[in-house]
């Protein structure tokens, strides 16, 4: 028998690290979600450059891309233990998998150009780690900044303190789930020419002017779905007159689902949509929002806005912009609308009147409940009205129950069957844009041409 040392190969000893680092990880990651334990139960890689080490002050970009790559050769995800990694213009693989564990394991920018970025890869996925940064300058457009990803997928993660935005995608497909973002520069989550992703279960506060933001270059399909989110505390420090400051936005994007969000607190709108048709806005809770809540604004076709909850704005639901863009088609029902205050004139001259439920064009407005709002409805503004049907609906404490625009051009409006009560100046009147035109309309009242009033109570 030999007295010679057997030698150890670096094959073996990087099996022995990943062994290693998979015991390490079961025991690390207790509260690592499913996804993330089933790819544990399937073996992790572990980097074998020594220099990457969790509370290191030195930066180790060089190293973290190094096992990277390492783990993409060897088809594994890559866990990192808990600790902080400084780290800056990290390139990611065509596939890349990075296992963290959730608030423990944190990257930190060190500052320069970017801070991670793909293009044009196969998979991205992060799981359970934490993208810090420490509001230094950033070029990119985020601190996660991907491009042409076949599938991406950021789960259970937190991006904070980004002296731009959180994370942009764009030409990617894939899901952006059960993930934290606040103090963000710009935008939360910025989707762009999506593929058709999927925004749920995250939490986004304290952004400097959009929470969620789904946007296109020209107006096409996009079927992304927005369903779960909390967001709150968003600003519009880049100013405009909506562009900003809104919770989620969609520009240009057709065939978008928004249900079951929680917005809070925005300074411009809880959901905004521009020129974007297909739409559905459903089960939504929002409060607090210093301009209209719901706008479904310029060229859009086909809006659904049902079932969702607005408690304080200066507006409720808006379907706008017929006359100019030809905004048009939708239906609002079973929405339930409170403590809409109005406010000052748009840099325009308009008025921001302080309806509940305003619409202008092909629109039927059935079975809401409004309160204490200036206007409980607005049918059409000026000449801007055309096939608005308002039925059914609950209207309580307002100024106006139901203004129906009365303006040379007006098209016809059907009012039947709505209940209003306690309406200070009027239940329905006609309106010259926000002057009152008329007496009372309906039975007994006075009529006019085009606006059929059939069925109501008033109290």
């Amino acid at each position: 028998m030999s007295g010679k040392t057997p030698g150890i190969s670096r094959r073996c000893a990087l099996r022995a690290l990943s062994a290693g680092a998979a015991v390490a990880a079961s025991s690390a990651v207790a509260g690592v979600g499913g996804r993330a334990q089933a790819a544990l139960a399937d073996g992790v890689f572990a980097a074998s450059d020594p220099a990457l080490i969790p509370g290191s002050p030195d930066d180790q970009s060089r190293q973290m891309t190094r096992a990277l790559e390492e783990a993409a050769t060897a088809a594994r995800p890559l866990f990192l233990p808990p600790g902080r990694y400084e780290i800056a213009g990290v390139t990611l693989p065509a596939t890349t998998h990075l296992i963290g564990v959730p608030g423990e394991t944190r990257l930190a920018f060190r500052g320069g150009p970017f801070m991670m970025r793909a293009r044009g890869a196969k998979r991205l996925r992060l799981d359970g780690v934490t993208l810090d940064g420490q509001a230094l300058p950033l070029d990119a457009r985020a601190l996660l900044d991907a491009e042409g990803v076949e599938h991406a997928a950021i789960d259970d993660c937190r991006i904070m303190a980004s002296g731009n935005s959180g994370v942009t995608l764009r030409d990617c497909a894939g899901r952006v789930t059960l993930s934290t973002f606040h103090d963000i520069a710009d935008v939360g989550i910025d989707v762009d020419q999506s593929r058709g992703m999927e925004v749920t279960g995250n939490r986004i506060a304290d952004c400097g002017n959009t929470g969620i933001l789904i946007q296109r270059d020209s107006e096409a399909t996009d079927n992304s779905i927005i369903s779960g989110n909390r967001v709150e505390r968003i600003r519009a420090d880049s100013g405009g007159t909506g562009q900003n400051g809104n919770g989620i936005n969609l520009d240009k994007a057709n065939g978008v689902i928004v249900s079951d969000n929680r917005i809070d607190d925005c300074a411009f709108s809880a959901i905004r949509c521009f020129s974007s048709d297909g739409l559905a806005i459903t089960g939504n809770v929002a409060t607090r929002l210093r301009e209209m809540a719901f706008y479904v604004e310029f060229a859009f076709e086909g809006a659904v806005v049902a079932n969702n909850l607005i408690d304080g704005a200066v507006g409720g639901i808006s379907l706008t912009n017929f006359f100019e863009h030809g905004g048009r088609l939708g239906t609002v029902s079973g929405n339930v609308v409170r403590r809409i205050i109005g406010g000052p004139a748009y840099p325009d001259g308009n008025l921001q009147i302080g309806s509940g439920i305003a619409a202008e064009a092909d629109i039927a407005i059935t079975g809401n409940v409004v309160e204490d709002a200036m206007w409980g409805l607005g049918l059409g503004w000026g000449p801007h009205l055309r096939n608005v049907t308002a039925s059914g609906n609950v209207i309580r404490r307002t100024n106006i129950g139901i203004g129906v625009s009365v303006v040379e051009g007006a098209g016809p409006a059907l009012i039947a069957n709505n209940l209003i009560a306690d309406a200070e100046q009027g239940a329905i009147r006609g309106m010259r844009w926000a002057d009152v035109a008329t007496g009372e309309l309906g039975e007994g009242g006075e009529t006019v041409p085009g606006v059929s009033v059939v069925g109501n109570r008033v109290s």
